[in-house]
């Protein structure tokens, strides 16, 4: 009897963890392109001398957690596919929970009319790839 007991315990002990574990993984979510940098105004599709930004949501995230935007061409007169036009990483330093943005500014004669996309790693693994027009 006394066994079972404790087969028991533990048992309750293990999904106990796991359950605390899972309510504390740190998640990057609802990740958009976006007019304004609290990602209010979230769109596809944005104008010549628009800025872009990337918004998202990071839960339980840690010190040391790094998130990092990719910036490529698609399709834009004058660019190879793929041309990379910057990057740029977010460190995380203190535990919690953020609404986290990367923006790009307009190049100084506007964006040139075409399609464009942003990769969004987190700690080094492409968690969203966001794609956006410039019309």
């Amino acid at each position: 009897m006394k066994s079972k007991f404790s087969i028991l315990l533990a048992v309750l002990a293990l999904i106990a963890s796991t359950l605390a574990c899972s309510l504390t993984d740190t998640t990057l979510d609802n990740l958009r392109t976006a007019k304004d940098k609290g990602g209010a105004e979230a769109v596809t599709v944005f104008g010549k001398d628009d800025t872009v930004y990337v918004v998202g949501d990071l839960s339980n995230g840690v010190k040391g957690n790094v998130i990092t935007s990719k910036w490529y061409v698609d399709k834009a007169e004058g660019y190879d596919s793929g041309y990379l036009i910057d990057s740029s990483d977010l460190n995380i330093d203190t535990d919690g929970s953020y609404s986290i943005n990367f923006y790009m500014d307009k190049p100084t004669d506007g964006w040139p009319v075409g399609s464009y996309k942003v990769d969004v790693l987190f700690n080094g693994v492409i968690k969203s790839t966001l794609n956006f027009t410039v019309e």
